[in-house]
């Protein structure tokens, strides 16, 4: 967009006008070149859920027309949606990227990990996370984590250091001053890289809506068979949904947010199209992990825990 300003000799002249998308877009993209050019072995988390989707956008605009200079990592839980998971390879394969991939499962079947009672395996990420990060000598780790998701996210800088157990400790952020970063760290330690602090979720979907990104059908409204628990429409699987007195029906919903399946509640939707979407999520009071995601829930500072343990 271009308007019209007054020049110092009272001439009409043409300005560029930067819209509040394209300031959000020039932050990540400057995100993204800095770590390439501080760090050695960086990766981003890649899920196949929208933040992750539109955090890969950007590294692509960044390095364009070269390919992206990283890897990318996924954390499986083995309840994750089909649909998401189908999305995650296609968009590996659509690249030419490396994908690496740590099983949730695996430790399970180790017995260094046990299922939980509630059959969620959201909190067991932490360590498959962690032990990959150490066992590929990872010193920069992309996470699509916005500050408007959740209190704790809200406390972390762009740049997040982790000591060598891969913990958080919020005394030991850096101050981020006029977007200059500070990736510094010891050897054994890491930089947790968080493109889209500043982002909140109508400014991911209206960036989605303008640069025409793809998303997996389930961020859209669509029909599914869901049960309630904890005040939430939860998928079946077989990961422990439903139990006795826990009656499934088929509603018309979609996702705010992606992840475990026994932990990611849908919300009754009619939108359909990303225009819709938008307008929906103009009017919502609640963010979207607070409306939809159970592990949030287990208590009061269920995150900021889980965060300075290793998770994201």
């Amino acid at each position: 967009m271009t308007v019209l300003t007054q020049g110092p000799a009272g001439l009409a002249r043409e300005a560029t006008a930067v819209s509040h998308l394209d300031g959000l877009e020039s932050e990540a993209v400057h995100i993204f070149r800095e770590v390439a050019g501080e760090f050695e072995r960086p990766v981003i988390l890649f899920s196949g859920g929208k933040d992750s989707i539109v955090m890969l956008h950007l590294a692509l605009k960044a390095f364009a027309p070269a390919s992206v200079p990283f890897s990318l990592l996924h954390v499986d839980t083995g309840h994750n949606f089909p649909e998401v998971l189908d999305y995650r390879d296609r968009a590996v394969a659509a690249h030419g990227l490396r994908l690496h991939v740590a099983l949730v499962q695996d430790y399970i079947d180790r017995g260094v990990l046990r299922e939980r009672p509630d059959g969620t395996r959201n909190p067991l990420q932490t360590l498959p996370l962690t032990e990959k990060i150490q066992a590929e000598r990872f010193d920069a780790v992309f996470g699509g984590g916005r500050r408007d998701e959740e209190k704790a996210r809200a406390k972390e800088r762009v740049f997040s250091l982790r000591d060598e157990f891969s913990q958080w400790d919020p005394r030991r952020q850096r101050p981020e001053l006029w977007n200059l970063y500070n990736g510094r760290h010891s050897p054994g330690e890491h930089v947790r890289v968080f493109p889209l602090s500043n982002w909140t979720e109508l400014d991911v979907w209206q960036y989605i809506a303008r640069e025409a990104v793809e998303l997996p059908e389930i961020y859209y409204a669509h029909h599914r068979e869901v049960f309630r628990r904890g005040g939430m429409w939860l998928t079946a699987g077989e990961w422990g949904g439903p139990r006795d007195g826990e009656r499934v029906e088929k509603r018309r919903v979609r996702y705010r947010t992606v992840g475990d399946m026994s932990c990611t509640g849908a919300v009754d939707s009619d939108a359909d199209t990303v225009e819709k979407v938008i307008a929906e999520i103009a009017v919502s009071r609640l963010t979207e992990r607070g409306a939809t995601r159970a592990d949030d829930k287990l208590s009061e500072a269920a995150m900021e825990d889980r965060k300075r343990e290793g998770y994201f």
